[in-house]
């Protein structure tokens, strides 16, 4: 048994040292991840299904939001899903940590994902679609894929890019397994979970993507694909009306964001214990189904329907404003899931509600209504979600037109260029910054947190009491021996910072205490302040060092400004080397 493992174990170090060294062979580690994120995509997708069609009695080829009618006993489900997750959430109540999702684990733990945080994200995902709550199962696909590769990833002992980048392929190969689409998840990956589009991410991420989709379509898996056909006779004017439909997008996607935003403040306000909203929420969703099913689950059937029929005008704005409400009531009262579907859904209904509105005006040139949904498509689903590359070519995949993605694309960076000059976040980093967190994206800032006063201090600093004299001073600490020396007092608390030079510079009587001369007496750094606040710290006082203390004002030691650039400005580089795969 002991030989066995010990065999085990010289194996296991062995391809640790190939997947570390080889290039090569890490893009084979992600078509790896690329087939398991495929797979897990088929199951999850396929288990969501079963669930909706054992609980609302749906055919092999049905769509919950593709129903017209629904039984109102069947919408039961709704609260019976909620006291589902009412359980989960008694059962992990006790740990109050939040589940750490891709994108966060990609840009504060350099990719490093819990497995018990990707079985519950994708566990509470998978129930809340599956029970028909208007959220949709993209969440779940995302950290199903991402959470596998970094469990790989940290098996291995992948350096820290390394693991980033497979936790973005495998996010990105799950996504584009769900829409059979692999540029779109590979876009997904670079522009949402990786935060960058570099040289030595481009094969490992696109491999992962392939060899997932390909994987799905062995299966028989279906594809989240939406089948649509441009109009093929765009003008130069319809630039400038997408554009602005483009703005509107990000306006709508704002509003949408802050709105759930609202809510969950609203509901944790409220006496109702934390376990009790999703069941509220469920009965919530009751009357806003029987007024229409379209706004239940993600919005896969009923985007096919409503993007490939001649809705009236108050149908679609009718439908729209059933959706926001129930995606905003879904996630307020504590389902589980994103807005990514969602966004398209209510991108393609805002699109053609603009073109019905446009056509009301006399002697205009028409807008066609397939044209216009799939523009707001891409273009609210940027505004909420993020990555206009990746909305672009998920339109490109769908309709193989170039034309439509070169509209689209305008659409997109009009859209994602407001959101980022009046919002600043996607939906993800949203929620993120709600919790205190100050990520934008999923650039990796993770390390800044690692390099903490603590960490890059230098112990033992000389110190002084602030009652010796001049004097004495000069002759314990003579020119040359040290810059500056931190004064302490009989208590160990610190009293101030004394500049040799300036005690050498005094001419006054030796006789007074040194004290006297103590500057930066307030100014201190604590232990566990980033760098990132440190710097903010040397900039706002002016200070060349100053001390670090303890919460009760006890020396531990020194930094200098000079040190933190340094260390500062070599992360930096090597972050930029890692992104790039320099050595």
């Amino acid at each position: 048994m002991t030989k066995h493992f010990l065999r085990l174990e010289s194996i296991v170090s062995v391809a640790r040292r190939v997947f570390r060294s080889s290039e090569a062979s890490f893009i084979l580690l992600a078509v790896g991840v690329g087939i398991t994120a495929g797979l897990l995509a088929a199951v999850l997708g396929t288990s969501a299904h079963l669930l909706q069609s054992t609980l609302y009695g749906l055919h092999a080829d049905d769509r919950l939001s593709g129903l017209s009618y629904i039984a109102p006993l069947r919408l039961l489900a709704l609260p019976v899903g909620g006291l589902v997750l009412a359980g989960v959430v008694l059962l992990i109540r006790r740990n109050k940590r939040t589940a750490i999702d891709v994108v966060e684990a990609n840009a504060l733990h350099g990719g490093r994902i819990p497995f018990r945080d990707t079985i519950l994200v994708s566990g509470q995902t998978l129930i809340s679609n599956g029970c028909g709550a208007s959220v949709g199962l993209e969440a779940a696909y995302a950290q199903a894929g991402g959470g596998i590769a970094s469990l790989i990833g940290q098996w291995l002992n992948l350096r820290r890019n390394d693991l980033r980048v497979l936790v973005g392929a495998g996010s990105g190969a799950a996504i584009g397994a769900a829409f059979g689409a692999p540029l779109t998840g590979a876009f997904y990956a670079f522009e949402i979970v990786i935060g960058a589009y570099t040289p030595a991410s481009i094969a490992p991420v696109v491999a992962a993507t392939l060899s997932a989709v390909v994987t799905a379509r062995t299966l028989g898996s279906t594809p989240y694909l939406i089948a649509a056909t441009s109009s093929q006779s765009l003008a130069t004017v319809d630039y400038l009306l997408y554009a602005i439909l483009g703005l509107l997008c990000a306006v709508v996607g704002i509003a949408l964001m802050r709105l759930v935003s609202c809510t969950e403040a609203s509901v944790r306000r409220t006496k109702l214990p934390e376990w009790a909203r999703p069941i509220f929420g469920g009965a919530l969703l009751i009357p806003i189904a029987l007024a229409s099913p379209h706004a239940l689950s993600a919005g896969h059937g009923a985007l096919h329907l409503t993007i490939g029929g001649e809705l009236a005008l108050s149908t679609l704005a009718f439908i729209f404003a059933l959706k926001c409400v129930a995606s905003v009531v879904s996630l307020g009262f504590g389902f589980r899931g994103g807005l990514f579907f969602a966004s398209l859904f209510l991108g393609a209904l805002l699109g053609q509600i603009l073109a019905g509105l446009w056509m009301l005006i006399p002697g205009v040139v028409p807008l066609s209504p397939m044209d216009a949904a799939l523009v707001g498509m891409a273009a609210l689903a940027v505004a909420v979600v993020g990555g206009p590359m990746t909305m672009s070519l998920l339109v490109l995949e769908a309709t193989h037109d170039f034309g439509i993605t070169a509209v689209v694309l305008t659409a997109a960076l009009c859209s994602s260029a407001l959101v980022r000059e009046r919002f600043g976040y996607s939906f993800s980093t949203w929620r993120l910054h709600l919790r205190g967190e100050v990520i934008r994206s999923a650039r990796d800032i993770g390390w800044m947190r690692v390099l903490t006063a603590h960490k890059m201090m230098r112990a033992a600093p000389a110190t002084a009491l602030p009652t010796v004299s001049i004097a004495a001073f000069k002759q314990q600490f003579p020119l040359g021996s040290t810059s500056r020396v931190l004064l302490q007092d009989g208590s160990g608390q610190y009293a101030g910072l004394v500049p040799t030079a300036a005690v050498f510079a005094d001419t006054g009587p030796g006789e007074r205490v040194v004290s006297e001369l103590a500057i930066f007496l307030n100014t201190v750094l604590s232990p566990e302040m980033s760098i990132a606040g440190i710097m903010e710290v040397f900039d706002a006082s002016g200070a060349d060092d100053l001390a670090v203390v303890d919460g009760e004002r006890h020396i531990l030691g020194m930094l200098t400004e000079k040190y933190v650039r340094k260390r500062y400005a070599d992360e930096i580089d090597r972050s930029q080397r890692d992104l790039y795969g320099e050595t």
